[in-house]
Protein backbone atom coordinates (compact mmCIF):
# COMPACT_ATOMS: atom_id res chain seq x y z
CA UNK A 1 0.00 0.00 0.00
CA UNK A 2 0.98 3.63 -0.95
CA UNK A 3 0.63 6.83 1.61
CA UNK A 4 0.12 9.44 -0.61
CA UNK A 5 0.84 13.19 1.49
CA UNK A 6 -1.21 15.47 -0.50
CA UNK A 7 -2.05 19.24 -0.21
CA UNK A 8 -0.95 20.30 -3.67
CA UNK A 9 -2.02 20.57 -7.05
CA UNK A 10 0.65 18.08 -7.76
CA UNK A 11 -0.27 15.72 -5.29
CA UNK A 12 -3.81 15.34 -7.73
CA UNK A 13 -1.75 15.16 -11.04
CA UNK A 14 0.38 12.20 -8.67
CA UNK A 15 -2.92 10.58 -7.84
CA UNK A 16 -3.78 10.40 -11.38
CA UNK A 17 -1.35 8.95 -13.06
CA UNK A 18 -1.41 6.04 -10.05
CA UNK A 19 -4.80 5.56 -10.78
CA UNK A 20 -3.36 4.95 -14.67
CA UNK A 21 -0.54 2.62 -13.04
CA UNK A 22 -3.46 1.18 -11.47
CA UNK A 23 -1.74 0.88 -8.10
CA UNK A 24 -3.44 1.03 -4.49
CA UNK A 25 -2.81 4.25 -2.18
CA UNK A 26 -4.61 6.43 0.44
CA UNK A 27 -4.62 10.29 -0.41
CA UNK A 28 -3.87 12.17 3.11
CA UNK A 29 -5.03 15.84 3.24
CA UNK A 30 -5.60 18.57 6.11
CA UNK A 31 -8.86 20.42 5.01
CA UNK A 32 -12.10 20.16 3.68
CA UNK A 33 -10.96 22.04 0.56
CA UNK A 34 -8.17 19.75 0.19
CA UNK A 35 -11.13 16.80 0.60
CA UNK A 36 -13.05 17.72 -1.84
CA UNK A 37 -10.52 18.17 -4.71
CA UNK A 38 -9.09 15.10 -3.42
CA UNK A 39 -12.47 12.99 -3.64
CA UNK A 40 -12.31 13.96 -7.44
CA UNK A 41 -9.17 12.08 -8.32
CA UNK A 42 -9.72 9.49 -5.20
CA UNK A 43 -11.21 6.68 -3.84
CA UNK A 44 -9.17 6.52 -0.58
CA UNK A 45 -8.68 10.11 0.62
CA UNK A 46 -7.59 10.43 4.67
CA UNK A 47 -8.98 13.92 6.03
CA UNK A 48 -6.95 15.11 9.14
CA UNK A 49 -2.93 16.73 9.78
CA UNK A 50 -1.26 13.28 10.64
CA UNK A 51 0.96 13.78 13.93
CA UNK A 52 4.58 11.57 14.11
CA UNK A 53 2.51 9.11 16.30
CA UNK A 54 -0.74 9.00 13.73
CA UNK A 55 1.54 8.41 10.89
CA UNK A 56 3.15 5.58 12.55
CA UNK A 57 -0.30 4.25 13.56
CA UNK A 58 -1.59 4.45 10.11
CA UNK A 59 1.25 2.88 8.08
CA UNK A 60 1.24 0.31 10.63
CA UNK A 61 -2.51 -0.44 10.64
CA UNK A 62 -2.58 -0.52 6.31
CA UNK A 63 0.54 -2.19 5.63
CA UNK A 64 2.28 1.20 3.87
CA UNK A 65 5.20 -0.02 2.30
CA UNK A 66 6.00 3.50 0.47
CA UNK A 67 5.47 6.95 0.81
CA UNK A 68 5.16 9.70 -1.18
CA UNK A 69 5.73 13.40 0.52
CA UNK A 70 3.87 16.04 -2.20
CA UNK A 71 3.01 18.10 0.58
CA UNK A 72 3.44 21.84 0.15
CA UNK A 73 7.03 22.95 -0.10
CA UNK A 74 6.85 25.04 3.22
CA UNK A 75 4.95 21.91 5.21
CA UNK A 76 8.55 21.08 6.54
CA UNK A 77 7.50 19.83 9.89
CA UNK A 78 5.30 16.92 7.91
CA UNK A 79 7.81 16.16 5.37
CA UNK A 80 10.83 16.09 8.30
CA UNK A 81 8.44 13.49 10.55
CA UNK A 82 7.44 11.56 7.08
CA UNK A 83 10.83 11.01 6.79
CA UNK A 84 11.82 9.71 9.98
CA UNK A 85 9.17 7.83 10.18
CA UNK A 86 10.20 6.05 7.06
CA UNK A 87 13.44 5.67 8.28
CA UNK A 88 12.28 3.68 11.33
CA UNK A 89 10.48 1.90 9.44
CA UNK A 90 12.37 0.71 6.26
CA UNK A 91 9.65 2.40 3.91
CA UNK A 92 10.51 3.80 0.57
CA UNK A 93 9.97 7.69 0.94
CA UNK A 94 9.75 9.42 -2.27
CA UNK A 95 9.66 13.07 -2.13
CA UNK A 96 7.91 15.22 -5.15
CA UNK A 97 9.21 18.72 -5.29
CA UNK A 98 8.39 22.22 -7.72
CA UNK A 99 12.15 23.01 -9.15
CA UNK A 100 12.96 26.61 -7.57
CA UNK A 101 12.64 29.48 -10.01
CA UNK A 102 13.89 32.18 -8.27
CA UNK A 103 16.11 34.49 -10.40
CA UNK A 104 18.36 37.75 -9.14
CA UNK A 105 15.64 40.26 -9.95
CA UNK A 106 13.81 39.33 -6.83
CA UNK A 107 14.09 39.82 -3.74
CA UNK A 108 14.77 36.41 -1.89
CA UNK A 109 14.50 36.05 2.07
CA UNK A 110 14.24 33.06 4.30
CA UNK A 111 11.61 34.31 6.79
CA UNK A 112 8.19 36.64 7.40
CA UNK A 113 9.92 38.77 9.35
CA UNK A 114 12.84 39.09 6.87
CA UNK A 115 10.01 39.75 4.03
CA UNK A 116 8.39 42.43 5.84
CA UNK A 117 11.16 44.02 6.93
CA UNK A 118 12.37 44.47 2.88
CA UNK A 119 8.66 45.24 2.15
CA UNK A 120 8.66 48.56 4.61
CA UNK A 121 11.23 50.06 2.05
CA UNK A 122 8.33 50.53 -0.23
CA UNK A 123 5.22 52.74 -0.37
CA UNK A 124 2.05 51.70 -1.17
CA UNK A 125 0.06 48.89 -0.24
CA UNK A 126 1.74 45.32 0.59
CA UNK A 127 0.23 42.56 -1.52
CA UNK A 128 0.24 39.13 0.20
CA UNK A 129 -0.04 36.13 -2.35
CA UNK A 130 1.25 33.73 0.74
CA UNK A 131 -2.18 32.35 1.68
CA UNK A 132 -3.88 32.41 5.53
CA UNK A 133 -2.13 30.93 7.40
CA UNK A 134 0.67 32.43 8.19
CA UNK A 135 -1.30 35.95 8.05
CA UNK A 136 -1.23 36.80 12.15
CA UNK A 137 2.77 36.93 12.07
CA UNK A 138 2.17 39.41 9.04
CA UNK A 139 0.60 41.64 11.09
CA UNK A 140 3.28 41.62 13.83
CA UNK A 141 5.44 43.52 11.61
CA UNK A 142 3.41 45.17 9.19
CA UNK A 143 0.96 48.15 9.49
CA UNK A 144 -2.40 46.26 9.11
CA UNK A 145 -3.95 49.68 6.48
CA UNK A 146 -1.11 48.97 4.23
CA UNK A 147 -2.06 45.32 4.08
CA UNK A 148 -4.28 43.58 1.21
CA UNK A 149 -3.94 39.40 1.57
CA UNK A 150 -5.00 37.21 -1.19
CA UNK A 151 -6.94 33.76 0.30
CA UNK A 152 -8.35 30.66 -0.37
CA UNK A 153 -12.28 31.50 -1.10
CA UNK A 154 -13.02 28.94 2.37
CA UNK A 155 -15.60 29.09 5.08
CA UNK A 156 -12.40 28.20 7.24
CA UNK A 157 -10.20 30.53 5.66
CA UNK A 158 -12.45 33.47 5.54
CA UNK A 159 -13.58 32.74 9.48
CA UNK A 160 -9.82 32.70 10.60
CA UNK A 161 -9.51 35.78 8.72
CA UNK A 162 -12.16 37.58 10.29
CA UNK A 163 -10.85 37.14 13.97
CA UNK A 164 -7.35 38.83 12.94
CA UNK A 165 -9.61 41.94 12.27
CA UNK A 166 -8.48 42.96 8.73
CA UNK A 167 -11.19 45.37 7.57
CA UNK A 168 -12.64 43.18 4.33
CA UNK A 169 -11.93 45.44 1.51
CA UNK A 170 -8.25 44.34 2.36
CA UNK A 171 -9.04 40.72 1.75
CA UNK A 172 -9.37 39.28 -1.60
CA UNK A 173 -11.17 35.65 -1.58
CA UNK A 174 -10.08 34.22 -4.71
CA UNK A 175 -9.59 30.98 -6.18
CA UNK A 176 -6.98 30.44 -8.60
CA UNK A 177 -4.92 30.10 -10.79
CA UNK A 178 -4.28 33.59 -11.81
CA UNK A 179 -2.90 34.44 -15.34
CA UNK A 180 -0.36 37.13 -15.35
CA UNK A 181 -2.87 39.63 -16.63
CA UNK A 182 -5.06 38.95 -13.81
CA UNK A 183 -2.05 39.47 -11.36
CA UNK A 184 -1.05 42.58 -12.86
CA UNK A 185 -4.60 43.96 -12.76
CA UNK A 186 -5.19 43.14 -9.33
CA UNK A 187 -1.48 44.68 -8.14
CA UNK A 188 -3.06 48.06 -10.17
CA UNK A 189 -5.95 47.57 -8.39
CA UNK A 190 -5.04 47.61 -4.85
CA UNK A 191 -2.52 50.03 -5.63
CA UNK A 192 0.50 47.30 -4.73
CA UNK A 193 3.94 49.00 -3.78
CA UNK A 194 5.33 45.78 -3.53
CA UNK A 195 4.58 41.91 -3.56
CA UNK A 196 5.21 39.11 -1.38
CA UNK A 197 5.17 35.40 -2.34
CA UNK A 198 6.41 32.46 -1.59
CA UNK A 199 8.46 30.04 -3.76
CA UNK A 200 5.86 28.14 -4.90
CA UNK A 201 6.45 27.17 -8.76
CA UNK A 202 5.08 26.53 -11.96
CA UNK A 203 1.84 25.08 -9.96
CA UNK A 204 1.45 27.73 -7.17
CA UNK A 205 1.39 30.23 -9.98
CA UNK A 206 4.34 31.92 -9.11
CA UNK A 207 5.69 32.71 -13.04
CA UNK A 208 2.44 34.49 -13.32
CA UNK A 209 2.95 36.51 -10.08
CA UNK A 210 6.23 37.43 -10.55
CA UNK A 211 6.21 38.30 -13.81
CA UNK A 212 3.28 40.61 -13.29
CA UNK A 213 5.59 42.58 -11.10
CA UNK A 214 8.10 43.34 -13.80
CA UNK A 215 5.87 44.09 -15.93
CA UNK A 216 4.86 46.67 -13.57
CA UNK A 217 8.01 47.51 -12.15
CA UNK A 218 6.84 46.27 -8.80
CA UNK A 219 9.45 44.89 -6.26
CA UNK A 220 8.77 41.00 -5.80
CA UNK A 221 10.09 39.63 -2.10
CA UNK A 222 10.22 35.98 -2.23
CA UNK A 223 10.11 33.63 0.77
CA UNK A 224 12.60 30.77 0.19
CA UNK A 225 11.55 27.37 1.12
CA UNK A 226 13.64 25.30 3.81
CA UNK A 227 15.55 23.28 1.86
CA UNK A 228 15.91 19.50 3.70
CA UNK A 229 18.25 16.34 2.93
CA UNK A 230 15.38 14.39 1.07
CA UNK A 231 16.53 10.82 0.39
CA UNK A 232 14.99 10.68 -3.33
CA UNK A 233 13.82 13.63 -4.42
CA UNK A 234 11.72 13.66 -7.90
CA UNK A 235 10.61 17.17 -10.61
CA UNK A 236 8.85 15.11 -12.64
CA UNK A 237 5.80 12.83 -11.96
CA UNK A 238 6.23 10.40 -14.47
CA UNK A 239 10.08 9.68 -13.06
CA UNK A 240 8.37 9.43 -9.44
CA UNK A 241 5.69 6.94 -10.40
CA UNK A 242 7.93 5.10 -12.59
CA UNK A 243 10.42 4.63 -9.07
CA UNK A 244 7.24 3.64 -7.23
CA UNK A 245 6.15 1.16 -9.70
CA UNK A 246 9.35 -0.65 -9.24
CA UNK A 247 9.22 -0.69 -5.50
Amino acid sequence: MILLLGGTSDSLKIAEKLNEADLAYYLSVVSNYGENLAAAVSKNVVKGRLSTIEMVEFIQKHQVTQLIDATHPYAIEVSKNAMTVCAQFRINYFRFERPSLITEEMIAVKSVKAACEQALNYSGNIYLTTGSKTLAEYLKYLPKERIVARVLPTVEVLEAVDKLEIPTGQIEALKGPFSKELNRELLIHNHAGVMITKESGHAGGFIEKTNACKDLNIPCIVIQRERLDYPKKFSSIERLVDQVKKG
